[in-house]
């Protein structure tokens, strides 16, 4: 991903860059003032338990576990549900593979098998089609990892009918299902699936607060009370062991509770972003606007960088996911009025 230097916050800016850049609004700052807290290593913060429990039960697995980041939960789950010399089946344009540093590698000794294709979607005939057979000098097929939404796919997500199918063949062949749900509630909402649903299907699912939910900061790993218990011991190791963690929690535990409403909104103002875009003339292509995430690719000619320089000048910010290919997410801090600013600064770019 090209990043731009930027200067210091500007409140006046609209910011479409990432569903990662919103700040806590005045009343999740009240519930992180307000939180009671303990120390979370020895499991006493109340707040932290309440977010786990909460989490879990909602999305219909047992147990969670609060870390910092999303991608310490995936490769914290990674970690438990393999051994040295396995092999994970992933989607080539998953954040596992492109966004996580190569941490299974380095962390966890253990290989992934990429599924190809421009949508995001890892089908049950794609992990038939590649299990390894039990070879010595093969690697152990032992995970399959969905990224629901998937980001470099424009927010593609997964039906349930879908997740059902891969669910079913990971089981007959003894295979684990990890589900980066970094996105989980725009997956649901667009899908019209039903939280508690996800838990029958997959062994594990990382939850993030930060994106599309608007908190500052904090993942959730849900899975069965076993495999939590030693994903405890792999995020302290990792030195993602918090103490008055609570903070953070209360944070997450107000996003999930105010929050999920909204992202109706983001997903309907992502689709009129995308319908614009797609009449414009510097406009090359335009995928299929699912969610809150809007990625086009610009003509010959013209590069992400002088696109994102153009519209910069209008005080407004998306971000390059490739030499011509633009990416904007839509998120709590993105307003109706700034949506209307967009739309009408979008036709003004020439090149």
């Amino acid at each position: 991903m090209i990043t731009t230097p930027l200067s210091e916050y500007n409140p006046h800016r609209i910011d479409l860059r990432s569903d990662t850049v919103t700040r806590p609004t005045p009343a999740m700052l009240d519930a992180m003032y307000a939180a009671r807290v303990g120390d979370d290593v020895f499991g006493e913060d109340p707040t932290v338990r309440e977010l786990e429990q909460t989490t879990a039960h909602l999305l219909g697995l047992e147990a969670g576990l609060l870390c910092p980041s999303g991608t310490m939960c995936n490769q914290i789950a990674l970690k438990v549900h393999t051994q040295a010399l396995d092999e994970v089946i992933c989607h080539a344009q998953s954040h596992i593979y492109n966004s996580e540093g190569g941490a299974w590698a380095w962390l966890s000794g253990i290989s992934l098998r990429l599924v190809g294709g421009n949508d995001g979607i890892i089908s049950s005939d794609d992990v038939s089609r590649n299990i390894n057979p039990q070879y010595d000098w093969q690697p152990r097929s032992a995970v399959v990892a969905l990224e629901n939404t998937c980001n470099k796919a424009g927010g593609n997500f997964y039906t349930y009918d879908q997740l059902v199918a891969v669910a079913e063949t990971c089981r007959s062949h003894q295979l684990k299902l990890h589900i980066d749900g970094a996105r989980i509630f725009n997956a649901l909402l667009a899908s019209g699936n039903k939280p508690e649903q996800i838990g029958d299907l997959t062994d594990s699912l990382s939850v993030c607060f930060s994106k599309g939910l608007g908190a500052p900061i904090g993942s959730v790993l849900l899975g069965s009370r076993r495999f939590i218990a030693q994903a405890r011991r792999v995020r302290k190791a990792l030195g993602g062991g918090m103490r008055q963690a609570g903070y953070i929690a209360a944070a997450c535990l107000y996003a999930l509770q105010h929050h999920r409403e909204g992202l109706a909104d983001d997903h309907r103002r992502a689709r009129q972003l995308g319908e614009l875009l797609l009449q414009q003339p510097y406009v090359k292509h335009c995928y299929p606007v699912r969610s809150n995430i809007v990625l086009f690719d610009l003509c010959e000619g013209i590069t992400a960088d002088q696109f994102n320089r153009a519209l910069a000048e209008y005080g407004i910010l998306s971000i390059a996911f490739g030499p011509t290919q633009v990416r904007m997410v839509t998120h709590l801090d993105f307003t109706e009025p700034m949506l209307e600013k967009t739309l009408a600064t979008l036709p003004l770019l020439a090149f």
